[in-house]
């Protein structure tokens, strides 16, 4: 399994743009990946995905403000978040799964969002 490291969070205020990065420590060629959050209190969530062959997937909370990416000879993905509200405050997760693979797969230590003024 690669090892994944997020980065790009941080401070914005709303109706801002932050560009989140995943960095994996080997090929994700093979590999389904997604984007989740975490807000105090509730359950992790599926932001947005992208499959091996780059078919994407949202939440309906973002679609329209979010856009998932990937670049395979980086071996990064990537999490464009525009028109940002405080809603969307949250702990941001890289999960990568091999897509061979049923269950299971590799989780991001996570990046902090926060959305406010």
């Amino acid at each position: 399994q690669v090892q994944l490291v997020e980065s790009g969070g941080g401070l914005v205020q709303p109706g801002g743009s932050l560009r989140l990065s995943c960095t994996a420590s080997g090929s994700i060629n093979f590999y389904h990946m997604g984007w989740y959050r975490q807000a105090p209190g509730q359950e992790r969530e599926l932001v947005a995905s992208i499959t091996s062959g780059s078919t994407t997937n949202y939440a309906e909370s973002v679609k329209g403000r979010f856009i998932v990416s990937r670049d395979n000879t980086k071996n990064m993905v990537y999490l464009q978040m525009n028109g940002l509200k405080p809603e969307d405050t949250a702990v941001y997760y890289c999960h990568g799964r091999y897509k061979y693979s049923s269950s299971g797969g590799s989780w991001g230590q996570g990046t902090q969002v926060t959305v406010g003024s």
